[in-house]
């Protein structure tokens, strides 16, 4: 299974070249879009046609993880005589979000085939996805991805709450998330993670490795990956757009 980057920023972020949360898995022609936020649509070409995806998985509903549907909305009506569609699984609502953005009812129909994402696996070509709610929005949901073999990847969304989490942590899994204030603190009534609860997390669960993402602005790269192995003694980096890893 290949994990490749397409978009790995917050909401907003002075970080040059952050765009929006967008994950691409792969398993030998399975491919699976994990979120699609603002400015990770032209990313998708270098490593896939947006047509030859299976799914895009939106974990919930804040703009930053899923905004760029209306790109790939435009690009399937637009780029095709006749048009193509795309599978998209997301919390509910969504539809209604995208066709509201537009002032337009069926906006989002027009191209895109919209199913519920619930909490029962789910088979996706060679790809089993589990989801879980999380504590953030009203619906928010952290998913799981694996093969028939072998580790999965469990990709927290916006959390804020870390052991909501350990359910879907397998020992030996990659463990991608969200350490949104660093190391830390989270502001009072925040749902957000920092660097000591995915440290304490880890340790409870044992992933092979960690991979932290949606930092916010002003906070210490090196200061968040310390306040993580102060807990836990595994691998731990940052990922950016352009990293490839295999699973």
């Amino acid at each position: 299974m290949r994990l490749s980057v397409l978009g790995a920023g917050p909401a907003y972020t002075d970080r040059q070249d952050a765009v929006g949360a967008a994950y691409l898995v792969t398993l030998d022609q399975t491919r699976l879009l994990l979120d699609l936020g603002q400015g990770a649509f032209p990313r998708i070409f270098p490593l896939v046609r947006p047509t030859e995806l299976d799914a895009v998985v939106v974990s919930h509903l804040h703009p930053d993880h899923f905004i760029d549907l209306v790109p790939l909305r435009h690009y399937l009506r637009y780029e095709f005589q006749p048009p193509r569609r795309a599978r998209v699984i997301g919390p509910r609502g969504l539809a209604d979000r995208l066709d509201a953005l537009h002032a337009q009812p069926g906006f989002s129909a027009a191209s895109l085939d919209c199913e519920l994402l619930e909490t029962a696996p789910r088979q996706i070509g060679s790809l089993t996805i589990e989801a879980r709610l999380v504590a953030h929005t009203d619906e928010s949901y952290a998913l799981r991805v694996a093969g028939a073999n072998g580790p999965g990847l469990v990709y927290s969304g916006d959390c804020g709450r870390a052991l909501d989490l350990a359910p879907l942590v397998r020992p030996g899994d990659t463990l991608v998330t969200e350490v949104a204030f660093g190391p830390g603190p989270v502001p009072p009534g925040v749902l957000h993670l920092d660097g000591p609860a995915v440290g304490e997390l880890a340790a409870a669960t044992r992933p092979g490795r960690v991979l932290l993402t949606h930092i916010l602005s002003g906070h210490d790269l090196d200061a968040t990956i310390a306040s993580i192995r102060a807990r836990w003694d595994g691998p731990v980096r940052f990922v950016w757009p352009g990293d490839a890893l295999d699973v």
